[in-house]
């Protein structure tokens, strides 16, 4: 029988590294993508070591390019003939305003339409599986983001970093109960996850490794990237999630989204103005 195989973005480090490692000790098959080379074969080699399996591979993609998102997508298709998990883990936090190599807003960017691509990219391989699940990594600061379709990227309003992340967040809620509505008569859920706040580095810059200090100072008061990767595993492998989809969770429990998350006129716009974006036609 063949195994299972599961896609991680962001698998180098935090939680993507904790999925993993579990995902591959319940015998699973795993692709780790990772946008860093050096950094990827570092947690490659972790992941082998602490999960005990020869089944784990690691892949390169920067979800701040389309670009390279399209590249990765060819080469897993080319790779691999299924899919059927997909844990759209990968995310950032930018203190201060920065663009993708596209032009977009670089939380909304990587945190949104480089896993929107990706999934799209991916969903006639995971449709074809016979119980195909799609994780998206949320969080409640989904609860303060606000979307204007005619000012994504703060080019008319003052970004700021709460305001910025918060859409990102938004935007994973808004493209789950979009995408599930869509793959409703499929074999296919799609659920987004509250990990809680987990100590992860999060918030430490991509390029310059800012914020590390502050990291630290924080990391007690947090749940380890293992416990806060708990919830998207079980959704991942759960039988109990089977036919539950559109859904938020936490703990392991349907959680409520805000107001806004739950606006499915501005979901279906929003997936409209996502494909756009990503230049879908």
């Amino acid at each position: 029988m063949k195994k299972k195989l599961a896609i991680i973005t962001g698998a180098n480090t935090g939680m993507g590294l904790a999925t993993s490692i579990e995902l591959a000790k319940k015998g699973i098959q795993v692709v780790m993508v990772c946008r860093n080379p050096e950094k990827g074969r570092k947690a490659l080699s972790t992941a082998i070591e602490q999960s005990g399996s020869n089944y784990i591979s690691l892949m390169i993609c920067d979800l701040g390019s389309l670009k390279s998102v399209r590249s990765f997508a060819q080469l897993f298709r080319e790779t691999f003939d299924y899919l059927d998990i997909l844990i759209n883990n990968a995310g950032v936090v930018s203190l201060k305003k920065q663009l993708t190599e596209d032009g977009f807003e670089l939380q909304l960017g990587v945190n949104h339409l480089g896993h929107f691509l990706l999934t799209n990219e991916l969903l006639d391989m995971i449709k074809e599986s016979p119980d195909g699940r799609i994780i998206v990594l949320s969080s409640g600061a989904h609860k303060w983001g606000k979307f204007d379709l005619n000012d994504p990227y703060f080019t008319n309003e003052k970004y700021n970093v709460i305001k910025g992340y918060g859409r990102s967040k938004l935007a994973n809620i808004l493209f789950t109960k979009e995408l599930a509505s869509q793959l409703k008569d499929t074999n296919v859920t799609v659920n987004a996850v509250h990990p809680g706040a987990v100590a992860t580095s999060l918030g430490v810059d991509r390029k310059t490794d800012f914020g590390k200090t502050v990291h630290k100072l924080l990391k007690p008061f947090f749940q380890t990237p293992a416990e806060g990767a708990r919830t998207a595993i079980y959704l991942a492998t759960s039988p109990e999630i089977k036919g539950i989809t559109g859904e938020y969770f936490e703990h392991k429990k349907k959680i409520s989204v805000s107001e806004t998350a739950q606006d499915k006129t501005l979901a279906t716009a929003f997936w409209k103005w996502s494909e756009n974006e990503v230049g879908f036609h």
